[in-house]
Formats: structure tokens, C-alpha cells, sequence
């Protein structure tokens, strides 16, 4: 397959994985905002701030380049459709939708339909929502995503070019959820001694960031322990949200990748293998928060690097 062709499919992938996790960051947090108490400080107190949004969709430094305060009203102008933000949902979704047109007679009509539909209603507003109409906003970027990849799964045939979205796909959402977990464990070494329910709080908005609430009830019972999240966002095999699952699912990918195109270099697979492999046999959690074995920045920085590979071996034809 021509690289050109790859590398659309391969970002495809990736935008619209990013366009439902920053919504799902912007609609957790406004839901956690509108459910504190609005007694005297209760809602300043419980809520949870809105910096820690830009730090989870890596857009804090052009942030600040343009705001001088992360509040409700500029942080939701800068994760849903500012100009200058290159990982808003606007920009997200139109990169989707750019790499689709030059694919359009690679996909479906269907897909190419639902990406327009998506585009047209969800990143040509002029206007962010107000707070009556955000969840209704972050829910329709959430369902766009879902069936655009439905559509996906239902209709490509299953040649390289599916292979590389599925790659994007994968990758994407295990850097959104490594994100997550380091900001909490960053924030969470200087909190101060809190109450039970802010930190019931916290934990639930962090688990619904990465629509992991139901799963991990099913898997715990009583009150959701910091360390217990950390550890089922990072080490549940079976959680398709979480680091170890995109992992893993990743190397079968780029397998699948690198059997198809003997010629080609096996680097990104053996960096997919070497990860998925550290995670799937990690004895426990406490490996990785307390003893740095490896530590969140390392994994973080290995998932940069296999981005940096996966570019290198199938679309730039570097030596």
C-alpha cells in the first residue's frame, strides 16, 4: 500500500480517537462542576480544577500562550474549537475529515458520509456551548467517534490500510489514557490530607474520563481506592481502555503489519512487543508508581518514540 494511503488511515485513526477523549475530558469535568454543592465554597472546593484538562490533552504550553487563566470558559474554548489549538475537537475532527477526503475511494460511502456529518454539525460552530448544552455537545463528539470506527469496522476491507487505522486508533488512546493517570499521580503527591467525598470525587471523574466507572465496579466493591484505579487504567488485560489493552493490541496490529510487508523495518513492531510485554507480565502496580520500573515518563516517551518509528518505517521511507 502506498505510504500516502497508510499514513491518512493511520491518522484517521488517531484524530478521532483524540476528538472523544478530550470530549469526554471537557463533559467529566463539567458534570463534576454542575454536581458540587453551590453552598458557600463547596462548588470551588470540589470541583476539580481546569488546568489538569490541558496537561491530559497535552495542550498546556500553547494554552498559556494565549489565556492567562484556565477557567470553565477558556479551557472549554480551547479544547473545543480555538484556532490555535492543533489537538481541539474542531481541529481533530477536520483532520479526520482531510485525511478521509484523500481517501475517499479507499472508504465506504458511509463513512465518508458519517465523517461529513461529523464535521458539518460537531467542528463548524462559531460559538462554544454554553453550560446547558455542553454535555449535550460532548456526547454527540463521543457518538460521532463510535460509529465512524462502527462504520469502520463494518465496511474497510481488512487490507494494510485497516491495519495502520486500527494502529492510530490504538496508540492514541493508550497515550490519552497514560496522560490521565500522569496527571492524577502528579497532582496527587502534593495534595493535602482531604475528605472522604472529594476524594470519592476525584476518583469517580477520573475513572469517567476514560469510561471506565462500570467496568472497574465490576471488578472492585466499597469505596474506589486511588491505587486500585491507577492500577486497572494501567494493568487490566481486560479493559479495552487501558494502557496494557492498547498495548498489547498494538503489537498484534503492527505484527499483522510487518508480516504483510516482509521488506519493510521490523523496529516499531519489536518497540510495540518490548512494551506490551513489560506491561501484560508487570507484577504490580507499585512497579511502576513507587519504583519507577518504568516509570509513567518512561512510558510516556516509549509511546513517543514508536509514534516517531511507526512515521519512520511505513510513511517517510527514512533510511
Amino acid at each position: 500500500m502506498l505510504s500516502r494511503i497508510a499514513e491518512s488511515l493511520y491518522w484517521f485513526g488517531r484524530y478521532v480517537e483524540r476528538a472523544e477523549h478530550t470530549a469526554r475530558l471537557l463533559d467529566v469535568n463539567y458534570h463534576a462542576h454542575s454536581e458540587a454543592s453551590s453552598r458557600g465554597s463547596g462548588r470551588s472546593i470540589v470541583a476539580e480544577q481546569w488546568a489538569p484538562l490541558l496537561a491530559s490533552t497535552g495542550s498546556e504550553v500553547g494554552f498559556r500562550q494565549h489565556f492567562e487563566r484556565a477557567d470553565a470558559a477558556s479551557v472549554a474554548r480551547w479544547l473545543i474549537l480555538h484556532p490555535a489549538n492543533p489537538v481541539s475537537i474542531r481541529a481533530s475532527l477536520s483532520f479526520a475529515r482531510e485525511n478521509a477526503r484523500a481517501l475517499r475511494d479507499r472508504i465506504s460511502t458511509e463513512m465518508w458520509e458519517a465523517v461529513n456529518r461529523a464535521y458539518l454539525g460537531l467542528a463548524q460552530r462559531s460559538q462554544v456551548p454554553d453550560e446547558a448544552d455542553l454535555h449535550d455537545y460532548c456526547a454527540a463528539v463521543r457518538d460521532a467517534s463510535h460509529l465512524l470506527l462502527g462504520i469502520a469496522h463494518a465496511t474497510l476491507l481488512r487490507d494494510d490500510g485497516w491495519w495502520f487505522l486500527r494502529a492510530g486508533n490504538y496508540l492514541e488512546r493508550a497515550g490519552g489514557t497514560l496522560r490521565l493517570v500522569q496527571v492524577r499521580h502528579r497532582s496527587g503527591r502534593g495534595d493535602e490530607p482531604v475528605s472522604a467525598g472529594l476524594a470519592l470525587h476525584r476518583a469517580m471523574a477520573q475513572l469517567r474520563s476514560a469510561s471506565a466507572y462500570e467496568a472497574f465496579r465490576k471488578r472492585h466493591q466499597g469505596t474506589p481506592d486511588q491505587r486500585a484505579i491507577t492500577a486497572f487504567l494501567l494493568l487490566e488485560a481486560e479493559f479495552p481502555r487501558s494502557l496494557v489493552y492498547s498495548t498489547i493490541y498494538l503489537d498484534e496490529v503492527l505484527s499483522g503489519i510487518a508480516e504483510r510487508n516482509p521488506g519493510g523495518r521490523g523496529e516499531a513492531q519489536r518497540q510495540a512487543g518490548w512494551l506490551a510485554a513489560q506491561l501484560r507480565y508487570c507484577p504490580d502496580v507499585s512497579q511502576i508508581v513507587d519504583h519507577d520500573d518504568p516509570s509513567l515518563d518512561e512510558l510516556g516517551e516509549r509511546l513517543d518514540k514508536l509514534s516517531d518509528e511507526i512515521a519512520r518505517s511505513y510513511f517517510y521511507n527514512w533510511g
